[in-house]
């Protein structure tokens, strides 16, 4: 399912960025800078979401931006988020690590570097 939530952005005297999503209960985290702040917000948002769903709780209705009370230098935005393509991401890369597992040791790590390459971030090899 694809999702769009308000969230609050509060910059830090520390120059980070705290990130709270108002409509959902604990869903919030910060980055370091604004670009890391959005990329954490759709993190959050998305296996808040996500596990609301797997569990088979109601997703809260989102509110618009600008009902949204906000005070001194926070700003809203919309995160957008697809639990969709979340799962099948996450799915993939378990199947690839569990196919490097079953890898000859010595192939393991080639493998583990090529599929790096084509965008996937794969656990670390465990040792065995």
């Amino acid at each position: 399912m694809k999702y769009a939530y308000a969230a609050v952005f509060t910059p830090e005297e520390s120059g980070l960025y705290s990130v709270n999503f108002p409509d959902l209960q604990g869903c919030r985290t910060s980055g370091d800078d604004i670009a890391d702040a959005v990329y954490m917000a759709q993190d959050v948002l998305c296996l808040t979401l996500y596990d609301l769903e797997q569990d088979g709780k109601p997703i809260p209705k989102a509110s618009a931006p600008r009902d949204i009370t906000i005070t001194g230098e926070q700003f809203t935005s919309v995160v957008v988020v697809d639990t969709d393509f979340y799962e099948r991401f996450y799915k993939n890369k378990t199947v690839i690590n569990e196919l490097i597992e079953m890898l000859p040791e010595k192939k393991q790590s080639l493998v583990f570097e090529l599929v790096k390459r084509l965008g996937v971030e794969p656990e670390p090899v465990r040792a065995q």
